[in-house]
């Protein structure tokens, strides 16, 4: 399998369910080869997901998902290896950011020009990094301060929309994923018709 055709996601326990599942399936189903990660776990382990949904309080609720198996081993990933990545959102990156590894493997993506795809507080890994100086942000509100004390701007637009400047392509929440997907598919290079 070539790199082009191969895209990284990184994730956690309690990961956004449909900000992992829907891009999982959908790059896919166009057919790139999507490999699922964590730090600590392997192919063939679970990671809890999380449901958040907008019910009209003053932030997200956030319900049990699925158990979502993994199906490559962090300790065996290398950004030379992929044509993209994609982060997800949901509570994994808060504490993903923490681990060295998964930051150097943010900054190796960036610093290439590969695209990068994160949604929601999936932007607290970009700030983590250090990859958003200078440069605009989409992310989930709340993520708004972390963009801009990371020297990024952030980009405040609707839940259903996707930014893109250079090789970023981000969205505040998942019902951005027709708008989202679409752009890093464009940033990967791809074209899709009818």
């Amino acid at each position: 399998m070539t790199t082009e055709r191969k895209i990284l996601v990184l994730a956690g326990d309690y990961v956004e369910d449909y900000e992992l599942m829907v891009p999982f399936q959908a790059l896919q189903a166009i057919g790139y080869t999507v490999h699922a990660v964590c730090p600590g776990k392997s192919a063939g382990d679970k990671v809890r997901t999380a449901i958040h949904d907008f019910e009209g309080d003053q932030t997200y609720s956030e319900k049990p998902g699925h158990n979502f198996a993994l199906n490559f081993d962090f300790a065996a990933v290398r950004a030379d290896d992929y044509a993209g990545l994609l982060v997800p959102g949901g509570r994994a990156p808060e504490y993903l950011r923490l681990n060295d590894k998964v930051l150097e493997l943010v900054r190796a993506f960036d610093q290439a020009g590969k695209p990068i795809a994160a949604v929601c507080h999936g932007a607290q890994l970009l700030a983590a990094a250090d990859v958003l100086k200078g440069r605009e942000c989409s992310a989930y509100p709340a993520c708004a301060p972390e963009v801009r004390l990371a020297g990024g701007q952030f980009v405040d637009i609707a839940v259903d929309q996707a930014h893109v400047q250079g090789n970023l392509v981000t969205a505040p929440a998942w019902p951005a994923h027709p708008a989202w997907l679409a752009a890093f598919v464009r940033l990967l290079g791809a074209r899709i018709s009818l």
